[in-house]
């Protein structure tokens, strides 16, 4: 029988070992505090970064 997943490597609470990728949780994190009309800024900021993090992924 083949390996079987299981749970991802523990980088600790909030930490994924990619810079951008935790600054983009961070904001979203920090976006909570913020009032509804101000948070939408900093979900596209998050979405784009995460968007081109994955990009770059694809293409290695």
């Amino acid at each position: 029988m083949g390996a079987r997943p299981g749970p991802p490597p523990d980088f600790g609470d909030d930490e994924t070992r990619h810079p951008a990728v935790d600054a983009a949780v961070q904001s979203l994190a920090n976006a909570a505090t913020l009032a509804p009309a101000d948070q939408i800024a900093q979900y596209e900021a998050a979405y784009e970064t995460l968007r081109e993090t994955l990009a770059t992924i694809d293409q290695t």
